[in-house]
């Protein structure tokens, strides 16, 4: 992930705190499971050994992209945010022209993502459409299924 990741202070801390878990218990853990699998003979056809370290693998990974996206974050505090426009961390109130639903999106990172709870990405389809929308402004976002058309309905926050 490059550039600029914009969280809210609460997601920064969850960041923040799953970081220092992995680097500490979490490491502590693999290397216990890595030394046990390693005590138990031979590491060419030993699989448990080879399952700790590809799970050191996918550790390491999830802490260097943690490390990235704490470094790269900048807080978005809910006061600073302009809601005459479809931005980062606003809540927006649309419809779906084809099917008349209303719905209720909160514009947020990749990190918060999490659709059952309404929020979407800012790099998603419907989120990238969505930015920079005013009120009465109608959003077109090319889907898999074709070209969805929504109406920004409400802005807050």
């Amino acid at each position: 992930m490059s550039g600029v990741n914009y969280v809210s202070k609460e997601t920064l801390e969850q960041m923040k705190e799953e970081l220092t878990q992995l680097k500490t218990t979490g490491r502590a853990e693999i290397a216990r499971q890595i030394a046990e699998a390693r005590e138990k003979g031979d590491l060419k056809e030993n699989a448990e050994y080879d399952a700790a370290k590809e799970a050191q693998g996918h550790h390491e990974a999830r802490v260097a992209q943690l490390e990235n996206a704490v470094i790269s974050a900048r807080i978005l505090d809910a006061k600073d945010i302009d809601i005459s426009k479809v931005s980062i961390l606003s809540k927006v109130k649309v419809t779906n022209l084809a099917s008349k639903k209303t719905m209720e999106y909160q514009i947020v990172s990749e990190q918060e993502a999490d659709l059952k709870a309404g929020k979407i990405s800012v790099t998603s389809p419907i989120g990238k459409g969505l930015l920079g929308k005013a009120i009465g402004e109608v959003a077109e976002v090319t889907a898999p299924n074709g070209i969805m058309k929504f109406k920004v309905e409400h802005i807050s926050i």
